[in-house]
């Protein structure tokens, strides 16, 4: 499997048969009225075969940016796909039971016989007994790390360590491109786990998987 970070939650996933891109975003210059710097570069040129959304926030949602024609599917449930089973297992964006910035949807699916689990933008401060049974074994974590309007770094690095992957891929984060998350080191250093730092926003995941769990930390792509 074959990794590819445009910035902020939004990856490509890449098998021998097919490609999953899971929470694209598109033109956000609209934020700097609201002060806010935003300077990774649009999605384009992308297609899918499945399109998955954690939540419908414009940073995740743009469906229109990934072509190919994918299956788009978004929400909790169990849903048939190209790819076979995608369990989507509902979560909130925020402590306060969704109340504060509404549902989020925890996706799990296998690529290339890998378990992958992406949070999207997990906000509760833990994740419920039910929703880690149906999270069930991971190969994989996609799991936000910049605190803010997500789950806070001690916590994130306790789910970490209760799921205990194989390899963690932080996102969500401040990089050079945006400024208004925390950098991921506190992370990194409540986890005190290998951090293999990738010199380019791509990874090759079998080449960093282990019998322990470990992070690999890409490097942002190049801000537009």
């Amino acid at each position: 499997m074959h990794v590819r970070w445009y910035g902020q939650s939004a990856f490509l996933l890449t098998g021998q048969e097919h490609r999953v891109f899971v929470d694209p975003f598109g033109d956000m210059s609209g934020l700097a009225a609201r002060g806010i710097d935003w300077h990774y570069a649009p999605i384009d040129g992308v297609s899918a075969d499945l399109l998955l959304v954690t939540h419908d926030h414009l940073d995740h949602n743009a469906v229109e940016t990934i072509g190919g024609k994918p299956v788009v599917l978004g929400g909790p449930g169990t849903h048939e796909s190209p790819i076979g089973e995608v369990v989507g297992i509902a979560s909130e964006h925020d402590p306060a039971a969704g109340t504060q910035r509404g549902a989020n949807t925890i996706f799990r699916f296998a690529l290339d016989g890998l378990a992958v689990a992406h949070l999207g933008d997990f906000g509760q401060n833990a994740l419920r007994p039910e929703q880690e049974n149906a999270i069930e074994r991971v190969d994989v974590l996609f799991v936000p790390v910049g605190a803010g309007p997500t789950l806070p770094v001690d916590a994130a690095a306790d789910l970490v360590r209760r799921l205990a992957p194989r390899l963690v891929v932080p996102m969500h984060y401040r990089t050079p491109a945006i400024g208004f998350l925390d950098p991921p080191e506190p992370f990194l250093d409540a986890l005190g786990v290998d951090v293999v730092r990738l010199p380019t926003n791509e990874l090759g995941v079998e080449e960093h998987l282990g019998p322990e769990t470990i992070v690999t930390l890409l490097a942002p792509p190049e801000a537009a």
